[in-house]
């Protein structure tokens, strides 16, 4: 690789100084820093898993690949530490890399479509009530949610919000969608993983009151979309991946264990 496009969280390199220090190293090692994505061969993202779940949904469909420097808290995405930056990134320029292909999800409601690389959030707007959620596979009638919200998680997504609401760990080369409510109103509802094939479609009930509240659906947490009573919104795999740049030899069970070791 040797041309890189560089994407910045000015929140975490304020004055920029990581951001001039990476540019440097590359220049000097023969390589370009190109002014859009679309003239890289590596977006190369400086700050935390946010950085890089945001330049994932603003590439969308380029196929140019991620590589992050994890300025950040625990770095699932985010592969390179910034302590061993010059040394990680030197092998990207000599060509020691692998690239793993990430699922995504598409979500379809009202005409509109977003992606996700992490996951499809579905969550109460307004007062503080549970939604009615009726979730579908297909045309087949599931269970209806009682419940703050629901979580659509990609495989890569098992380990953000679905992981902090109890859902479940998956392999993230694996192809799933994993349903999580939100603090749902009742004590034997577990989360529910469908295969990666399945068509999702979550129909929001209708308030009790006269208002209408209704739910907000965000898409990694951007995106906003109002949604009210009646609505549907459907989820399914999307026909485009990220790609991720892969450097380290640690397994995904071995980078777990040591972020997880990190939390104690």
């Amino acid at each position: 690789m040797k041309n890189f496009y560089l994407e910045t969280n000015t929140l975490k390199d304020p004055k920029g100084e990581m951001t001039a220090k990476v540019a440097a190293f590359l220049t000097s090692h023969g390589c370009r820093v190109v002014p859009t994505y679309e003239d890289a061969d590596c977006i190369l993202v400086l700050g935390g898993d946010g950085t890089v779940l945001r330049i994932a949904g603003k590439s969308f469909g380029s196929g140019v690949p991620l590589l992050g420097i994890n300025l950040g808290h625990l770095g699932y995405l985010a592969q390179i530490e910034a302590s061993s930056w010059e040394e990680d990134l030197l092998k990207v320029i000599e060509g020691h890399y692998d690239i793993e292909e990430r699922m995504m999800l598409s979500a379809v409601t009202g005409g509109r479509k977003m992606h996700a690389l992490n996951d499809v959030v579905i969550s109460r707007n307004g007062p503080l009530r549970t939604i009615r959620y009726g979730v579908y596979v297909g045309e087949q009638f599931v269970h209806t949610f009682h419940a703050d919200g629901i979580i659509l998680s990609t495989p890569t997504g098992s380990t953000a919000y679905n992981l902090s609401a109890g859902g479940p760990i998956c392999t993230p080369g694996s192809s799933m969608i994993v349903l999580t409510p939100i603090c749902p109103q009742t004590l034997n509802i577990r989360s529910i993983v469908f295969g990666g094939s399945e068509v999702i479609r979550i129909e929001i009930g209708f308030s009790q009151g006269s208002d209408d509240p209704g739910a907000t659906a965000s898409f990694d947490g951007r995106g906003d979309i109002l949604l009210h009573g009646g609505d549907v919104i459907e989820v399914h795999k999307s026909s485009k991946t990220t790609k991720l740049v892969r450097i380290s030899d640690l397994s995904f069970l071995e980078t777990l264990h040591r972020k997880m070791e990190d939390l104690k």
